[in-house]
């Protein structure tokens, strides 16, 4: 699909990712020959999705219309808004234009995938303004859980069409950073909005989300209560949350530790931007703190999620190179579990909390805000955009629902709000909104790796959940089809579906069914080849396996085949003595009973088949 149904006078959005679910946000403004993205982000996968680093959108119809594209404009520097960029730049090289410390992330991120020396980027802030021939962006400055956040607005022929990124109104920052400048926001819905695109994802949530300074204070009390180490967990890019800790160990003499690779990264870049004011002689190296008593250190690491491979995970298990868990040290967890994540986190605190550590983490402490707005945020946002039509967005369905009544309240009609799905293109006039189309490729595409190639399909991950429930049976066996014979095997190996050594019964019988599916195979194909041989093994061994045991594993025959270019000489299979096939395999059955463990592969006797065998139903 390289174009769109709509008519030439109408612009169209849509989202590429980003509808129906929380992360993956990447959407569209087109008019004509020009497309505006905004945000490239990742989702992380559920539990489900084995094997899986990230999804990320299907790009084919932006890779078509590549042409179009003016340049990716960035909200703020979450995964779920640039994680995406470096799959996206090794299709479409596009100009990116970000804030101050979205940028830094990025650089960092395309700098580890070797793009950085070709890409095109513009550093942004909240006055700029970005012409293009038929379309201008400008900008409007927001609060979040990381600085630097911007609202975008699209100015089209036929109206604005703004997109809020992810906000809450904080009107007392920490730091004494600057808050949202309502003034902007409220001149967009003085000058007309045609489309608001909002935050959906605590649309749940009958409130507004409380400020980081009230989370700051709390830090504060705990802090100064705390005898011992700290270990202070939370997500990197929560630079306030960063500051926070970084003021209130400072104040109390500590020194700081940093571990997690991306919370370094983070605490670089927030350190150059101004965001975070550490002194030098404030951090020190991973390997010096058992020089300073526990009461003076504070650790700042990764793994509030309950990332196996993060380094709070690690320092729980007992496989981090520089730190154990000691009694009397206080683990806080400066966030909450997003979906998906609350088992893996509970099972870390349960195992931080048998080392012997003390445990602070939920919003029961306070020492968690949301920096996504709650209803009245929502509202607040919709009465000073006075959009004509509205489209919730970051948000999973019912969130979405919730908003758009929630702008029916603030003034906006029902008819003229609309619940999208990635996909959906929504065709818009200065009079009119309707759904003109759906982008069929806007689906989710699975990362096994770092690339963009690096992809996975349904079947394969249909096969990894197969694996992971029923196990996996190996059929090997060697043949010789120049003259019909077994020439080694056939040998079962179990992974993940019975153990061999308590269940020997069935493995012996699941070696007969292989013999006999693999000597029915020469008897009933003039042509035989390895398609035929596996195809009757998988069958026949899955009726046996399932008779047994009610289950179906994976089942992968490993026949290695001899003689195969020339068995097609021999167009019949060669009728043999029925009595002494018999016996041969009798025997060979006996020998392989009491020699299992012990004989090699290439030690197997030879199998010679010379006389056709009785139909498989009364030899077995």
């Amino acid at each position: 699909m390289s174009k769109l149904d709509i008519k030439n006078n109408e612009v169209a959005f849509y989202a590429m990712g980003g509808l129906g679910e929380i992360g993956k946000n990447m959407y569209c403004v087109q008019f004509q020959d020009e497309i505006i993205i905004i945000d490239c982000g990742v989702l992380f996968p559920e539990d489900e999705l084995l094997g899986v680093d990230y999804v990320i959108q299907n790009y084919d119809y932006l890779i078509e219309n590549k042409d179009k594209i003016k340049g990716i404009f960035i909200t703020h520097g979450h995964e779920d808004h640039i994680g995406g960029l470096p799959f996206f730049l090794q299709k479409v090289n596009a100009p990116i234009y970000a804030g101050p410390f979205a940028m830094s992330l990025i650089k960092g991120k395309l700098e580890e995938k070797h793009l950085l020396r070709d890409a095109e980027l513009h550093e942004i802030n909240e006055f700029d303004e970005v012409h293009f021939k038929k379309l201008w962006v400008s900008f409007f400055r927001t609060t979040h859980s990381i600085p630097d956040t911007l609202g975008v607005a699209v100015h089209t022929p036929q109206g604005t069409i703004v997109q809020t990124g992810d906000f809450k109104f904080d009107l007392t920052p920490v730091g004494h950073l600057p808050g949202p400048n309502l003034q902007q926001m409220a001149k967009l819905g003085d000058d007309g909005v045609l489309l608001l695109t909002s935050d959906s994802t605590n649309a749940e949530r009958p409130q507004f989300t409380k400020s980081e300074r009230w989370v700051d204070i709390h830090i504060r009390r705990i802090f100064e209560r705390i005898k011992g180490r700290i270990i202070f967990a939370s997500f990197a890019s929560n630079v306030y949350r960063l500051r926070e800790a970084s003021d209130a160990a400072i104040a109390q003499g500590r020194k700081i530790a940093v571990f997690g690779r991306s919370m370094e990264n983070a605490i670089t870049a927030g350190q150059e931007l101004g965001y975070l004011n550490i002194p030098k002689d404030s951090l020190i190296d991973q390997n010096e703190i058992n020089n300073y008593p526990p009461e003076k250190v504070l650790i700042m690491c990764t793994g509030s999620q309950g990332e196996p491979m993060a380094a709070l995970s690690r320092i729980a298990n007992g496989t981090h190179r520089q730190i154990t868990i000691q009694p009397g040290d206080t683990v806080v967890f400066s966030s909450n579990p997003i979906p998906g994540n609350t088992t893996s986190v509970n099972a870390l605190i349960n195992k931080l909390e048998e080392d012997g550590a003390n445990v602070i983490h939920g919003y029961v402490n306070n020492i968690h805000t949301s920096g996504h707005g709650g209803q009245i945020d929502e509202e607040f946002m919709l009465r000073l955009m006075k959009p004509k039509f509205f489209a919730p967005v970051h948000g999973e369905y019912r969130m979405q629902k919730i908003h758009t009544k929630l702008a029916e309240m603030t003034g906006v009609p029902q008819k003229n709000s609309f619940i999208l799905a990635n996909g959906d293109v929504l065709a818009l006039t200065k009079d009119s909104a309707r759904i003109a189309d759906h982008i069929d490729s806007a689906a989710d595409v699975y990362i096994d790796g770092r690339d963009a190639g690096d992809t996975v399909g349904n079947p394969e991950i249909h096969e990894r959940r197969l694996l992971s429930e029923e196990g996996v049976v190996t059929a090997v066996a060697v043949v010789d089809l120049k003259d019909y014979q077994i020439v080694a095997g056939p040998d079962i190996v179990s992974r993940g579906f019975v153990y061999m050594h308590e269940s020997q019964e069935l493995i012996k019988a699941a070696n007969h069914e292989v013999f006999w599916a693999i000597l029915n195979t020469f008897k009933n194909h003039k042509h035989v080849d390895r398609r035929a041989l596996n195809r009757t093994i998988i069958s026949r061994l899955q009726k046996l396996l399932y008779a047994r045991t009610g289950r179906r594993p994976v089942i992968i025959p490993m026949v290695t085949i001899l003689n195969g270019d020339r068995h097609y000489e021999n167009h019949h299979y060669r009728q043999p003595n029925n009595n002494k096939k018999k016996a041969n395999h009798e025997k060979n059955n006996s020998n392989n009973r009491k020699n299992h463990q012990q004989r090699k592969h290439n030690g197997h006797k030879k199998q010679t088949v010379k006389k056709e065998p009785v139909a498989a139903g009364k030899n077995e």
